[in-house]
């Protein structure tokens, strides 16, 4: 009997484990630059109008140009109005939805922009929150940010190199 139970514990510990396994896997799954989808690609005209924001540095609203490419697993986005060009992360993707965020760093100030988009074929709406942080000394001495309601328009056709 105490073998028995010996057994099943085992048992149960194990399958704990490859429980546990299997979802974080699914987690690092969520956010593939493959679960993109193909309609995220291309040329896009942005329009934001902010919704808040803590300083007078962000317009209220504003017009650009994105483009969305993939070279392998490397999405860039390159805002043609303004020249920007930077690497994204997906954190999270779907069939129509996709959450990405991008970094820069301009001198001393970092910029957060985190994206969130539900596309509906030629068109997406969405939010784009940015938080610019400014350094002193290495040592954060302000924070700015701002939340945008956005909405895209497709004008050009996707761009993947696989």
């Amino acid at each position: 009997m105490k073998k028995l139970l010996s057994i099943l514990f085992l048992f149960i510990v194990l399958v704990s484990n490859i429980n546990a396994a299997n979802s974080e896997e699914t987690t690092l799954l969520t956010g593939s630059v493959t679960m993109v989808p193909k309609s995220f690609y291309g040329t896009w005209r942005v329009s934001a109008v902010k919704l808040e924001g803590n300083s007078q540095i962000f317009k209220n609203k504003t017009v650009d140009v994105w483009n969305l490419s993939r070279t392998g697993n490397v999405i860039t986005l390159y805002n043609m109005f303004n020249g920007a060009k930077a690497e994204i992360d997906v954190n999270d993707a779907s069939a129509k939805h996709v959450i990405f965020t991008k970094n820069g760093k301009y001198k001393q100030k970092t910029l957060t922009d985190r994206v969130e988009m539900n596309i509906d074929g030629d068109k997406f709406k969405g939010y784009d929150v940015l938080v610019i942080k400014t350094y002193v000394n290495g040592a954060v001495s302000k924070t700015d940010r701002a939340k945008y309601a956005i909405t895209g328009e497709k004008i050009g056709g996707s761009a993947i190199i696989e």
